[in-house]
């Protein structure tokens, strides 16, 4: 579904990473492990080019990332960031909110899927009623996994999506991707301040090895 070659990233003259290939094929949940400051964000942000790569190359389904045009690629292979930015209003405002744009105006905001994953979330209704305001930071990580799902990507890519979660919320969320990686092509790569969650939740590691100074 989506492979690298040769990737490179370069910070203030360091390499943090160089000559790293990888693939993610339809099912795979890949762990992505590195020591603190090796990069890990980096990468994922790379991987929908909203950080620039010094080497290398990313495809997505048998095409260069050159050759895609990115509004469209960004709908199929979706970035889920440490500190989700969310838009003032109500929980189900913003769960609405990507419905506007031209990128999925042919598609309907669907409450009773939503409301399904709520229950499997050990929600209810009323959190769709919640200010995004008000939210705390594990309420912020769950709204935005339910504002990507409903848009059906076929690769997610996790930054520490469970940081802010109780450890109950934490195994409802890995089962909930766990059922949603099962429905057609779909793959996802996640890092985790828990090396536990890694050796539970994904199926093989991708690991970034520091590169010494000099």
């Amino acid at each position: 579904m989506l492979a690298a070659t040769e990737l490179g990233r370069q910070v203030e003259g360091r390499w943090l990473w160089r000559g790293l290939s990888f693939d993610l094929a339809a099912g795979d949940c890949v762990g992505l492990v590195a020591p603190s400051g090796a990069g890990k964000t980096l990468l994922l942000r790379s991987l929908v080019w909203l950080d620039p790569l010094q080497q290398g190359e990313v495809w997505f389904e048998g095409r260069s990332l050159t050759d895609w045009a990115l509004p469209d690629y960004r709908t199929q292979v979706m970035y889920l960031s440490q500190r989700p930015a969310v838009i003032e209003g109500s929980v189900a405002d913003n769960l609405q909110q990507p419905f506007t744009l031209a990128q999925h105006r042919h598609r309907r905001y669907q409450a009773e899927r939503i409301l399904s994953w709520l229950d499997a979330l050990g929600r209810g209704p009323d959190f769709l009623r919640l200010k995004s305001t008000q939210l705390s930071g594990g309420e912020l990580q769950l709204l935005a996994l339910l504002r990507a799902l409903q848009l059906d990507p076929k690769i997610l890519l996790l930054d520490e999506p469970t940081a802010s979660l109780d450890p109950a919320t934490t195994a409802q969320v890995e089962a909930l991707l766990g059922q949603w990686l099962q429905m057609s092509p779909r793959a996802v790569m996640v890092t985790s301040h828990d090396p536990s969650q890694i050796d539970r939740f994904t199926h093989r590691k991708l690991v970034l090895e520091a590169i010494p100074h000099g």
